[in-house]
């Protein structure tokens, strides 16, 4: 592997934060001025924004022929939301959860997460899966427009003071909107190649680099805008746009790349027999924790940290099949998974007898 790659893939990874912050603010800014009320732009416009690099790379890998990486890509950046982006956040300042992310929200995610196991529980992710997927996105964006109207006045205002503001004029808007497409097509490009590359030269799998390096660096539109909402203070916001994210993930990013890939997304069976039930457990861990008095505090934000370096030191353990993996993997399952499930079922009985009080 050359420094050229090296290079490329760096650059790559910049250009799709670029193109990602111009796209946001383009269409933000655009939006407010057509009037759609900043609640809204917020849980569409910038949720789905956020999640444009993982469109760009998992459309631009399943056209590529690279399914591995398209697969990965999206299994692990939606892992990487939860367990590194809310984690970090809540260590920051513990993060206030909406009503509607309990009671709607995290569901559908935890749905989705769920149908996304059984689509490919046959071996891949065909054009039929993937218009199935993408028909939901659309769906859930109307959802989404339909529930904001329902907000509370405070939820409405914290949206208000972060995306409602500036305008601007409608040709500078479209301009930004244009670049960012065209910073996150070639920044895609690069990365794409350059994550190829890494694997080929790591000797280990594309669904590797997929899960672990692209997936974190196609996140860090998400990382920016969580963190920076929560120091902020603008706490339903961080928690909002990782569930949204995620949700948009799942159902347009995979949907869409479903639908464009030649022959459909084969599912390798080490994704079908860990990463995917990896992402369907965060998921539901979720709703435990988010109805805990409608908080994340900052032990559990440390509690999903923990679980991604574990999470990442098992996928770098098993690549290289290295001796301390079975020490490891016992330690986990005997130890600290029995106990982690302990402790959510507390907190999840604990959230279902506080109504009832």
């Amino acid at each position: 592997m050359n420094t050229m790659t090296v290079v490329l893939f760096v650059v790559g990874l910049g250009l799709l934060v670029l193109g990602a912050e111009w796209l946001v603010k383009g269409a933000s800014r655009l939006a407010a001025a057509l009037g759609i009320s900043p609640l809204v732009i917020g849980l569409t416009v910038v949720a789905y924004g956020t999640s444009a690099p993982e469109m760009a790379v998992s459309v631009k890998a399943a056209l590529a022929g690279q399914p591995d990486l398209a697969l990965g890509n999206v299994v692990g950046s939606n892992i990487f939301n939860v367990l590194f982006i809310l984690g970090a956040s809540a260590i920051i300042t513990p993060l206030v959860v909406s009503s509607q992310l309990i009671r709607l929200d995290v569901p559908i995610m935890i749905g989705v997460s769920l149908l996304t196991l059984l689509l490919a529980g046959d071996g891949s992710v065909g054009r039929l899966d993937g218009a199935i997927l993408f028909a939901l996105a659309v769906a859930y964006t109307v959802l989404q427009i339909r529930q904001s109207r329902k907000e509370s006045a405070a939820v409405r205002e914290e949206y208000g003071r972060e995306f409602g503001p500036s305008r601007g004029a409608t040709a500078a808007n479209l301009a930004y909107i244009a670049a960012g497409l065209v910073l996150l097509v070639l920044g895609s490009r690069w990365l794409v190649n350059g994550a190829v590359a890494f694997a080929q030269a790591l000797g280990v799998s594309e669904l590797v680099i997929g899960l672990t390096i692209v997936a974190a660096g196609t996140s860090l539109p998400e990382v920016a805008t969580s963190i920076l909402a929560a120091v902020r203070g603008e706490r339903d916001i961080a928690v909002g746009n990782v569930v949204g994210s995620n949700i948009f993930n799942v159902l347009a990013v995979l949907g869409l790349s479903g639908l464009v890939a030649p022959a459909g997304l084969p599912a390798p069976a080490a994704l079908l027999r860990f990463d995917l039930l990896v992402m369907v457990a965060v998921a539901i861990a979720c709703l435990p924790i988010f109805a805990s008095g409608a908080t994340i505090a900052r032990w559990e934000g440390a509690l999903f940290l923990f679980y991604y370096v574990a999470y990442t030191a098992y996928l770098v353990l098993a690549s290289q099949q290295h001796d301390a993996l079975p020490v490891f993997s016992t330690v986990m399952e005997i130890f600290v998974l029995p106990l982690t499930g302990i402790t959510l079922a507390v907190v999840g009985w604990r959230a279902w007898r506080r109504p009832a009080a």
